[in-house]
């Protein structure tokens, strides 16, 4: 997290204060760094230079309107997976033209607008789903470029929740019937059959899965080409994963302890990993990175309500709250959880968790941590992705609000919902 680092034991986001940020604009608070997602997005957009390709950023991460207009200045094309995230797509500014469209239940009314929004591909999920593709473009008079999806069945070596290649989810279509399938919507009247689609899930730390996935693919191609089948382009997913535990670290913080499954290749090992195997296809590349672009562009920042020892443990009880970062109730997922203001203060292991009522409401549980009082704040960190885009209202909670930084200028991207506006 390059741009988030301390300054005399002070976190800044790029030259701006964190706990000013917490104190002006409240608590539970979104804030984003736009020089870091910019650098990120370039990085994996540079290390696909020369070769014909489209970086399709996935909304699914954040679908925030502020950084989306930033990722379409930068020439980026957009993964949908919803008639929801194509509008905002297109909101945004996004080419159609670079638009792909994912997922496995797509309704008719969905196809409808997709088709009539003029986007690039469909990424088919199942027959079923190409049939119906089929019929509705014959309806509307139209032909829909598509990509089928394979399941190759591999396994990504990620959490079961986010694991999507293997042959056990409910993703793609296996691989073992691929050629018969391609061939099948070759066939089909409606259908431009142009494309392979493939992504093996998410927050993947290690490398030979996108090679074995690679090298799937581009034998799949060939065996297609010689069957009659033309392939245009091949759409490889995202999944890239990123470094969580000490995003940040400091002689005051403590060093989480991590295992080599912990450490995150660098967004330009990943692509090199892949780039030489699928070149040599000759297709239009597209890849659909999301957490990649935007985790470490982000933190939520809580502000501590209580302090609690019931003798057998001790709770820090902050604002924040399962509902404004769902990920580790939903997955026990890990954040790096780190004061705003390091101090000297002893540390201590604790539960950080939420004021919901669900036990499962936590942002850590027996993790080690400053030592931090009413009033104090503290940031997890890794945020960007998968943070506000789960947020829900339960308990009656309003939606918090989201910022942008940028130097040393600071803009409100989402305002704080009220109480009055729930419904």
């Amino acid at each position: 997290m390059k741009y988030f680092h301390y300054r005399e034991n002070h976190l800044y986001c790029e030259e701006t204060l964190v706990q000013e940020l917490a104190e002006e604009f409240g608590t539970p608070i979104y804030i984003y760094s736009k020089n870091q997602l910019l650098e990120n997005y370039r990085a994996i957009n540079n290390a696909l230079a020369g070769v014909d390709h489209v970086t399709c950023y996935a909304l699914k991460a954040n679908s925030n309107h502020e950084l989306l207009k930033l990722l379409v200045a930068e020439g980026s094309g957009a993964d949908a997976v919803s008639a929801g995230e194509i509008y905002l797509a297109l909101r945004a500014g996004f080419d159609p033209q670079k638009i792909t469209f994912a997922g496995v239940g797509k309704r008719d009314d969905e196809i409808e607008f997709a088709l009539k929004k003029n986007i690039y591909s469909f990424n088919v999920e199942s027959m079923q789903e190409l049939e119906v593709i089929n019929q509705i473009a014959g309806r509307m008079k139209r032909r829909a470029r598509v990509a089928l999806r394979i399941n190759p069945d591999i396994d990504a070596a990620t959490h079961p929740y986010i694991s999507t290649g293997l042959k056990s989810n409910k993703f793609g279509i296996d691989i073992a019937v691929a050629p018969q399938s391609f061939a099948y919507a070759a066939s089909l009247p409606n259908i431009i059959m142009d494309g392979i689609h493939t992504h093996i899930g998410s927050q993947i730390l290690k490398i030979e899965p996108f090679v074995q996935t690679a090298t799937t693919v581009a034998n799949l191609v060939k065996e297609l080409r010689a069957n009659g089948v033309n392939i245009h382009h091949i759409d490889f997913g995202g999944g890239f994963g990123v470094q969580y535990k000490n995003a940040v670290t400091h002689p005051l913080l403590p060093v989480e302890q991590t295992t080599e499954a912990d450490e995150a290749p660098s967004l330009e090992t990943f692509i090199s990993s892949v780039l030489p195997i699928l070149k040599e296809t000759g297709c239009r590349l597209f890849f659909e990175p999301g957490r990649s672009i935007v985790a470490n562009t982000g933190i939520l920042v809580s502000k501590v309500l209580y302090r609690k020892d019931n003798g057998v443990k001790k709770f820090v009880i902050i604002d924040g709250a399962m509902t404004d970062l769902l990920r580790p109730s939903l997955y026990q997922a890990y954040h790096q959880i780190v004061p705003l203001t390091l101090n000297e203060k002893e540390k201590e292991i604790v539960d950080v968790v939420g004021p919901v009522c669900e036990s499962g409401d936590f942002l850590a549980k027996e993790r080690t941590v400053q030592n931090v009082q009413r009033g104090e704040y503290l940031a997890a960190l890794t945020a960007g992705a998968y943070g506000m885009v789960l947020t829900s209202h339960y308990n009656a909670r309003p939606k918090i609000a989201e910022v942008l930084v940028n130097g040393e200028k600071v803009r409100v991207i989402r305002e704080r919902e009220t109480i009055e506006e729930l419904k």
